[in-house]
């Protein structure tokens, strides 16, 4: 049981970290970031009310949720993605996710402005990271949970498993509803 609630919370596994990034590497995570607003509507945008509320896992999000972090989530990383590249190897501000997926505005509240968040954030974000030199793919910030330095080029990665990790979350939840129905696994 504890092994199926593992696999539902990390559907594709956890983020694997490469040795060598090659360009290629970052040209694909690029183009997952550039397609993932897209791709998350797709997904979402024919969900009613009742689907939204699905969870991915027991206790875990609902896709309403799910959609919300990744607006909050990829807000912070960009701003994370700017302070690597204007400070010298700044540390950054953790916050607390499952908290901030608590608030109204993430349970409640309506998914179509945080797909807009996300449809102009990851133009943006994909102009920046298309456009960076080598050397600023170099740079570092500091995680300060287990003091990590975290090159951009790496967090271009993380970025990129993170996206398809959380529309992972969607379609699990989606294929759950299917599979069992509206009965228990939905969020109260």
């Amino acid at each position: 049981m504890e092994q199926d609630i593992e696999k539902l919370k990390y559907p594709l596994g956890k983020f694997q970290k490469l040795r060598e990034i090659s360009q290629e590497d970052i040209d694909h995570w690029i183009k997952i970031i550039a397609e993932f607003p897209q791709r998350v509507k797709s997904q979402v945008e024919n969900l009613s009310e009742i689907e939204l509320n699905q969870q991915y896992r027991p206790n875990g999000w609902t896709i309403r949720q799910v959609v919300h972090h990744c607006a909050d989530s990829h807000m912070n990383s960009f701003m994370r993605f700017k302070l690597a590249l204007t400070e010298n190897t700044p540390t950054i501000k953790p916050y607390a996710e499952d908290l901030w997926a608590e608030f109204s505005d993430a349970q409640n509240y309506p998914i179509n402005d945080s797909l807009l968040i996300l449809a102009g954030l990851h133009g943006r974000w994909e102009q920046l990271l298309k456009n960076l030199t080598a050397m600023e793919l170099e740079k570092e910030f500091i995680h300060p949970e287990n003091n990590e330095r975290i090159s951009i080029k790496t967090n271009i990665g993380i970025y990129a498993w993170h996206f398809e990790h959380h529309l992972a979350h969607i379609m699990v939840a989606k294929e759950q509803r299917e599979r069992f129905g509206a009965s228990d696994i939905i969020s109260e």
